[in-house]
């Protein structure tokens, strides 16, 4: 029997009532292991009424008390580290391996919100003027929502609520319909480690539910990652509305490789950041830029044979590097970007298409693609193709390697593998991308600095989590204050001054 799942409203699991569901697959198996609610209009509002009234009585709780409740939360998330990677996994299809790390880098997040005391603390001058002291603080918003991808349905959720909740207001997570299990369990560890109820809220929907997130007068603020055809349409959305928004959309993530760079390094970074979690990531290195044809040819010598060798299954075989991918229309329209690579005149050096799985003849799968002499106007360049295809971009010089980079409409991540400084800098310096790594291959900031990218990758002026998140969830205000001291000083109509 199929399994029902529910919303989590106010500190319990609710049936969904507005009788339309989703399926929810095992990818691996291409099975339908549950059905997911989606909610309605008056489901919406019903919750954010319930997170308007906690969030009142949350706001007044102490940066303190808040932190402890964080760190409660932070070893409840390691106690139960294996039924979560699990359940990720199952509704995912990602490796076991590849969930850990997912986890991990959300417990980081847990980590720096339990220092919320000091990430709150604000600035305190006094006698800006005679008699006169100025201070600032930073309070909360009230209700934030967020609304999250399918491809890390534990990491990036956790980038939003761990910050948003540290910060005091009440949050409302619509998740993906895709694998809805996974926040579903973290909110219910979040209250066995003493979070009031309706302080953090689940509900699962569609376009109606964001619809609704979005319009809703009593919701502060909002956080988006996803395409960014949908990532421009929340913001557009949600700042007509009078909220603040981050949206963080698509990606084309470039990989410089320099005729210095140590080529056995470069090919293992390429492995594990364009064919990790297939490819279903939006800081995926998607296309090496490998500058001179001799390079090319030795990088292409060692990539092939390691990419025909990725070992693909289920995240019930322990040895499996490379999963499925999430539904069977992302397979069909990663499977028509392939066909197009080839129409177009690139060259497939490792087909990835018809790969079967013993005892798992259903499932998503597609097997790793290697192209090679890609050119600017092919599709398989030009659009996030989100599944395991890497291109090669063949480049006589590093000016026209970084040219590329900056001319495209995307700027959310790139890297560089190199061992000279002087072109090291220059890049980090001139690459017009938000996020560059140098002889690292996906350059994902650790907790406490900032994700976001630029260009048509971030609409919004704040990146996720760090203290740019403590400066998104917060409102800053600057206090002016003079007591009495029985000295009169008469009316004045000039604008104060420091004088």
């Amino acid at each position: 029997m199929t399994n029902k799942l529910s919303h989590y409203i106010n500190g319990e699991l609710v049936q969904g009532t507005s009788g339309r569901y989703v399926d929810v697959y095992n990818p691996a198996k291409g099975e339908v292991i549950a059905r997911a609610p989606l909610a309605s209009i008056e489901e919406i509002d019903r919750c954010v009424e319930v997170a308007a009234q906690a969030a009142e009585s949350w706001a007044e709780a102490t940066p303190g008390n808040r932190a402890k409740i964080m760190f409660n939360y932070l070893a409840l998330l390691k106690q139960h580290k294996d039924e979560v990677i699990k359940t990720l996994s199952r509704e995912h299809g990602k490796v076991l391996s590849d969930a850990e790390g997912e986890l991990t880098r959300g417990m980081e997040v847990v980590e720096f919100a339990c220092g919320i005391p000091s990430h709150l603390k604000g600035e305190f001058t006094e006698q800006v003027g005679s008699k006169i002291d100025s201070y600032s603080v930073r309070q909360p918003l009230g209700v934030c929502v967020g609304i999250t991808p399918f491809n890390f349905p534990c990491m990036v959720p956790m980038w939003m609520y761990v910050m948003a909740i540290a910060c005091g207001n009440s949050f409302i997570l619509k998740p993906s319909e895709r694998d809805p299990s996974t926040p579903l369990l973290l909110a219910k560890l979040f209250k066995q480690a003493g979070l009031p109820d309706g302080v953090f809220n689940v509900i699962n929907g569609d376009k109606v539910a964001v619809d609704r997130l979005l319009e809703h007068p009593d919701i502060a603020a909002v956080s988006f990652v996803g395409s960014t055809p949908v990532a421009e349409y929340v913001y557009r959305t949600g700042t007509a509305n009078n909220k603040r928004v981050q949206a963080l959309g698509g990606a084309k993530n470039h990989l410089i490789i320099m005729p210095d760079a140590d080529l056995d390094q470069a090919t293992d970074a390429l492995i594990g950041a364009a064919y990790g979690s297939a490819g279903e990531r939006c800081m995926a290195i998607s296309v090496a830029v490998v500058v001179g044809d001799e390079t090319t040819d030795k990088l292409i010598e060692k990539l092939k044979p390691r990419v025909q060798a990725l070992k693909i299954g289920s995240y019930t075989d322990a040895e499996a590097e490379l999963g499925p991918v999430i539904t069977k229309e992302a397979k069909q329209r990663i499977e028509g970007y392939i066909d197009a690579g080839v129409e177009h005149g690139a060259k497939l050096l490792v087909d990835g298409r018809g790969v079967k799985v013993a005892d798992h003849e259903k499932g998503f799968f597609v097997g790793g693609c290697l192209f090679d002499n890609v050119t600017t106007d092919m599709t398989i360049y030009t659009d996030e193709i989100f599944g395991p295809v890497l291109s090669i971009v063949r480049v006589g010089d590093y000016e026209t390697a970084l040219k590329l980079i900056n001319d495209h409409e995307y700027g959310n991540g790139t890297s560089i593998y190199t061992r000279d400084g002087d072109t090291a800098r220059h890049f980090t310096r001139y690459a017009k991308i938000g996020m560059v790594g140098v002889n690292v291959p996906i350059p994902v900031p650790v907790a406490y600095h900032s994700f976001g990218g630029w260009k048509r990758s971030l609409f919004g002026d704040y990146s996720i989590h760090g203290m740019e998140g403590v400066r998104f969830y917060t409102r800053l205000k600057t206090v002016t204050t003079r007591w009495p001291t029985g000295i009169r000083a008469g009316a004045d109509f000039n604008i104060p001054t420091m004088s």
